[in-house]
């Protein structure tokens, strides 16, 4: 496996997400990613730095050139929690929680994030605008109520599946309504 080939499909997949849900400034991306997944491991068993690595510097590329703000979601172990910025916390009016994701807790990506962003604080939850799931770590639960799945040109980074989605607004009224 190569690191750099996970950057690599990375940068195809944000393309094609990007493509169909238009990211922004004021949008918000949330990312789960499992490096043991992606190393053809069981989820949580080989967690990797260098695979966290090249995950989280892909999306702070498409970050830098969307404009778009990224949660990195954590493991089951810490509540699927989420680093972000500070600022994006406080100007979305985000708890701050206490915690701060380790490997075995919170899994490498999150940790990464942690321990490399900026300013990073870690919250509870957030209703996102796209999301992309990176060997079944479970992002549903913090995109906003109407998820589209987006299909990508590749299924797999490595040996993780790939799920990716978009929302959209609720379409709400009766059949005399526009849309």
């Amino acid at each position: 496996m190569s690191v750099n080939a996970i950057g690599v499909s990375l940068e195809t997949l944000l393309k094609d997400l990007h493509a169909q849900a238009s990211l922004e400034p004021g949008s918000l991306l949330v990312v789960g990613a499992s490096t043991s997944e992606m190393a053809g491991e069981r989820i949580g068993s080989a967690g990797s730095e260098a695979i966290a690595a090249d995950v989280f510097h892909a999306f702070e590329d498409f970050r830098a050139q969307t404009g778009c703000s990224v949660a990195y979601q954590g493991c089951e172990h810490i509540n699927r929690a989420l680093v972000v910025d500070r600022q994006y916390a406080r100007d979305h009016g985000l708890d701050i929680v206490s915690v701060i994701p380790a490997p075995r807790a919170g899994g490498a990506v999150a940790t990464y994030a942690y321990t490399h962003g900026n300013d990073p604080v870690v919250v509870e939850n957030v209703r996102a605008d796209a999301g992309i799931d990176i060997g079944a770590t479970l992002i549903g639960m913090h995109l906003k109520p109407v998820a589209v799945p987006v299909r990508g040109s590749l299924a797999f980074v490595e040996q993780a599946p790939v799920t990716m989605a978009r929302t959209r607004p609720k379409y709400i009224g009766g059949p005399r309504a526009s849309y």
